[in-house]
């Protein structure tokens, strides 16, 4: 794309101000020239990590990372309609809290993940029982769980084991301060990846669901 560079500059910076008529008026102006992905993750996505890049150095408010996230989420429901073939065929997730009530965590993750053009059911707080019938009924293949508490990440060893026991084969995705405390805690708990912030959460749903959708192709 030319100009890419700048134009992620410039995205970037109306994100920063919270000017979404400049941000949507910057996206629009490219996306006659390219596909909608193509935008979202040439422009859309490496604009909110620089901002989130930015937010780690004490460059940028939490404020202007969430304001950010939510306006990407309105330009990339433009450009890929909840009803698109691009954004229905994918592998479903679901993000939420276990037995906790502290949500800016999750809040910041969804809207990152909405803003790369997934769309995770949000579940909100949820128990262990809770969490193990809805992967179950509504097809989860990859769960994302937010915890402030260290009991609350001890509980996602009993989750995996119960998903295990039902035959649930989907990937759990975990993230909050028990996991930045203790590296290794993700692992000792059974899940298949932990994220440190909302972007990484990205790359992470991003390698997982390839191997979903890999799983799933006929050989």
């Amino acid at each position: 794309m030319a100009g890419q560079q700048n134009l992620v500059e410039l995205f970037e910076q109306a994100l920063l101000a919270v000017d979404p008529l400049e941000a949507e008026r910057l996206l629009m102006a490219a996306s006659h020239a390219v596909l909608p992905m193509q935008l979202i993750d040439e422009i859309i996505a490496p604009a909110l990590e620089r901002i989130g890049e930015k937010w780690e150095r004490g460059a940028a408010a939490l404020s202007q990372v969430y304001m950010s996230g939510r306006i990407c989420e309105r330009l990339v429901d433009k450009l890929l309609p909840p009803d698109s073939p691009v954004r229905t065929l994918r592998p479903k997730l679901a993000i939420v809290v276990l037995e906790d009530f502290h949500f800016l965590g999750k809040n910041l993750v969804k809207s990152a993940l909405r803003a790369s053009g997934f769309d995770p059911l949000d579940w909100g707080h949820a128990t262990l029982e809770e969490l193990v019938n809805r992967v179950r009924t509504e097809s989860i293949e990859v769960l994302l769980i937010s915890t402030l508490m260290l009991p609350s990440a001890l509980k996602i060893k009993e989750l995996r084991a119960k998903l295990d026991a039902a035959g649930l084969r989907v990937k759990i995705v975990v993230g909050g301060a028990p996991f930045r405390f203790d590296p290794q805690l993700w692992r000792e708990v059974g899940a298949d990846a932990c994220g440190q912030n909302a972007l990484e959460a990205i790359e992470i749903v991003r390698g997982l669901l390839k191997t979903v959708e890999d799983g799933k192709a006929p050989v």
